[in-house]
């Protein structure tokens, strides 16, 4: 077993995020809530510290000023007299006066602080996925391959192909080929039905990272990436590339991962934790996911005079601390802290992010709403979506996204400064 003192882990946090927007006009893509009271980061480093890595450096970029907070209140209980320590780095500009050009090139360009660590392995996560994953295992494999590169693989369908790496291995999971988000009809018709592909996870010894990320460096036709130029580079040269591939121990289920990269992606992923026996336990004692906690007082449901159909009540629905259900109905639905839906209304299948305010008589389906929206009473939304999308952002799937701090009211919608 390898002593986890000389493992350091890296969370590319510094995605711009666009894709999802608007959920990241105002916010890095890893601090966009989620869960109810989580944020997307929180379950990246929450797997770090059940796995029992507890040195990890967080590359933020845009927007970070959320994401730096939230790592600063929820995550600052390790003691740095142990050792043990999350905090964020932001773009220093140690080598050249250039944001982060690519995954690569933010290691590079981190490589002083990486080795000041000096850590003889270095796992690279990204910090915008959901799932739950014990690090030790991918680890442990590494170490008994001797490969200088291991990455971290999930099995998908074929369809998904183009949204991901794609990962060809040998008998024993070494690597033959690598796709980064196929589009060729010809190469997509001899894919299996059944294809590994990228979880965007590596683990290096951390000769191999310096060796490789300065030589990518190096090259000015590269675009800096891990998935588009450093594992093709690598293995063009022969090196010892394997795969991991991601499974439950002990189980025979497929395991749940998800990139939470679109806007639809997103809100189906929030949908699954509702689900009756949802894929993705958030209840396991044993592994916790860890966020900073409001003080806030518990969830209360108010009235319930059957007769005129003021209900307080929720079903098949995650109600956070803070909630205030007076009189109104909630449905297959998430609501953060400090929510209030009054009475009459009916909330369904939908997305409620801290302190939103819902009025009398309103109905609300297939949505997500930011923080610190206003719903007038007597409000519609997600019934007529030609008329919701002169108003919001309604996605591919037909989901609607209204902005943090909007004020919605008989048809006139603005942002609170």
């Amino acid at each position: 077993m390898v002593d986890l003192k000389k493992v350091l882990t890296v969370v590319l946090a510094g995605g711009e995020g666009s894709r999802l927007s608007p959920l990241t006009v105002q916010r890095a893509k890893p601090a966009v809530p989620f869960g109810g009271k989580y944020r997307i980061i929180d379950f990246t480093l929450s797997n770090c510290i059940n796995s029992g890595i507890r040195r990890i450096m967080v590359l933020t970029q845009y927007k970070s000023h959320s994401l730096e907070r939230h790592i600063r209140s929820s995550w600052g209980f390790l003691s740095g007299c142990l050792g043990e320590y999350i905090y964020a780095i932001p773009p220093q500009q140690r080598v050249n006066k250039n944001w982060y050009l690519g995954t690569a090139d933010a290691i590079y360009q981190n490589l002083y602080s990486i080795s000041m660590a000096n850590p003889t392995y270095v796992i690279i996560l990204a910090g915008d996925h959901i799932y739950k994953m014990d690090y030790r295992y991918m680890l442990n494999f590494h170490i008994r391959s001797g490969a200088e590169i291991t990455i971290g693989t999930i099995e998908v369908d074929k369809s998904e192909a183009p949204n991901f790496g794609v990962i060809e291995v040998d008998a024993e999971s070494g690597i033959t080929n690598f796709l980064e988000k196929p589009q060729d009809p010809a190469v997509l018709n001899r894919l299996p039905q059944k294809i590994l592909v990228s979880m965007g996870i590596y683990i290096f010894h951390i000769d191999s990272l310096i060796k490789w990320v300065e030589r990518d460096a190096a090259l000015p036709e590269s675009e800096h990436d891990f998935g588009k130029n450093v594992i093709p580079q690598m293995l063009a040269a022969g090196r010892r590339v394997y795969a991991y591939q991601f499974r439950e121990p002990d189980s025979a289920e497929p395991p749940y991962w998800r990139d939470v990269g679109t806007l639809d992606a997103y809100y189906e992923a929030n949908m699954d934790l509702v689900s009756v026996v949802p894929s993705l336990n958030l209840y396991d004692p044993e592994w916790p996911f860890i966020t900073f906690q409001d003080q806030v007082p518990p969830s209360k449901f108010l009235f319930s005079e059957g007769d005129t159909g003021r209900i307080g009540m929720a079903v098949d629905s995650i109600i956070c601390d803070g909630c205030i259900i007076s009189g109104g109905k909630v449905f297959h639905s998430v609501l953060s802290p400090n929510v209030r839906v009054n009475s009459f209304t009916e909330v369904r299948d939908s997305v409620l992010m801290s302190g939103v305010q819902v009025g009398r008589n309103s109905r609300i389906r297939r949505a997500v709403i930011d923080k610190n929206v206003r719903i007038a009473p007597n409000t519609e939304i997600g019934f007529d979506l030609e008329k919701d999308a002169e108003r919001f952002t309604v996605s591919e799937g037909g989901i609607i996204f209204i902005p943090k701090g909007t004020v919605v009211e008989a048809g006139i919608d603005q942002e609170l400064e």
